[in-house]
């Protein structure tokens, strides 16, 4: 980890606001006073996926706590992005540090051309010596095209940005195997697998109340960014020195796999199915044993409401999840072309149904 160049690190709202909603600018300084003294030998490249939009708005719009309601949601952070990254720039320029803001939703890692022009852009920040700040997009972002959670987004982009670390602050000083504020409890300081956390119980509340994760985002989040090759730190802001500098804080968690495509670690881990196919017994077999793409014929029911792009979930029979892919046709047009071979489609309707319903390029199977 002392040896990481590039390092993703991922701050909550709790850690940059107040209670009451409203930028905590001295909380902010001394998280840019570490990042920058971190990337200040030249050795380091930095982003920084930050949360905090919605809780920066709430203060200026006379809200007292974070609304439900999308609509509001989105004013907040209209509001407060603007606040957001004004302080982040003002804060980094006592460096000589020049920021640059990029917003994303789900629907830019899904998209091969979006995923590609976030990578280009993230980049060649990084090439011309800038800090990418990066939130998710919650001004345009609707329930369908969201994260859900910056933990989540943050797993995505060390993926996308090919980091070597991801480092994830919190308002705790790592994982524990129980509640931190009880006596008895203590902090795991490794997990080399699903095995090593499944004894425990991890809370889903953050104690500050302003952001949308919990512990249980960010496990899921190392546990993503771990599949795919990136070791993570899980530790409190005010250790976040020690973290970058590879020193032994927090809870480390190893990686367990290879990398993938960017938008195939989205679509296992952060989209959200707009539909269903049910497939026949040789089609599920072919998906799952042979790894081959889904074609009509082995199609029995649609469901759900989508198109061309979309997530979309492949069931087995009995209703069972096997899979998930990105669907070349819309829900529509797939009743015509259920149990039928390309052959014939083209024949009948065109060569531009003698296609795969999900290519196997963009299909990820999902175990358990």
């Amino acid at each position: 980890m002392a040896e990481a160049r590039r390092i993703v690190v991922k701050v909550g709202s709790s850690s940059l606001t107040t209670a009451s909603g409203g930028l905590d600018a001295d909380r902010v300084d001394a998280l840019v006073d570490v990042l920058a003294k971190s990337r200040s030998g030249g050795e380091k490249e930095i982003v920084l996926v930050s949360s905090g939009a919605i809780a920066a708005g709430l203060a200026p719009l006379g809200l007292r706590r974070r609304p439900r309601d999308l609509a509001r949601q989105q004013a907040a952070a209209s509001v407060g992005q603007g606040l957001l990254v004004a302080r982040y720039t003002a804060s980094f320029a006592r460096y000589g540090v020049r920021v640059g803001q990029v917003l994303l939703t789900s629907d830019d890692m899904a998209r091969r051309a979006h995923h590609r022009n976030a990578s280009r852009t993230l980049d060649q920040l990084l090439a011309m010596g800038a800090l990418p700040v990066v939130n998710e997009n919650d001004t345009v972002a609707t329930d369908e095209i969201r994260f859900g959670d910056n933990d989540r987004l943050a797993a995505l982009v060390a993926h996308l940005v090919r980091a070597d670390l991801l480092v994830l602050l919190s308002d705790v000083d790592g994982l524990y195997d129980g509640d931190p504020a009880k006596p008895g409890t203590s902090r795991i300081e490794e997990v080399r697998g699903p095995a090593d956390i499944e004894h425990v119980q991890i809370g889903s509340a953050g104690k500050a109340g302003v952001g949308t994760g919990g512990m249980v985002t960010k496990v899921e989040a190392a546990r993503i960014a771990a599949a795919a090759g990136i070791p993570v730190v899980l530790t409190s802001a005010v250790h976040a020195a020690d973290a970058l500098a590879g020193r032994d804080t927090g809870t480390h968690f190893h990686s367990t796999g290879r990398r993938s495509a960017d938008r195939l670690l989205w679509l296992q881990h952060a989209s959200t199915p707009q539909g269903a196919l049910t497939l026949d017994d040789g089609a599920v077999r072919a998906v799952t044993e042979r790894r081959t793409s889904l074609l009509p014929a082995g199609i029995q029911a649609v469901e759900g409401e989508f198109s061309a792009g979309d997530p979309v979930e492949l069931r087995d029979s009995g209703g069972r999840a096997i899979a998930r892919g990105l669907v070349n046709f819309d829900a529509k047009e797939i009743p015509q072309l259920i149990g039928r071979s390309t052959r014939e489609l083209a024949k009948e309707l065109g060569p531009a149904y003698e296609r795969e319903v999900v290519h196997r390029d963009d299909l990820v199977l999902l175990h358990g």
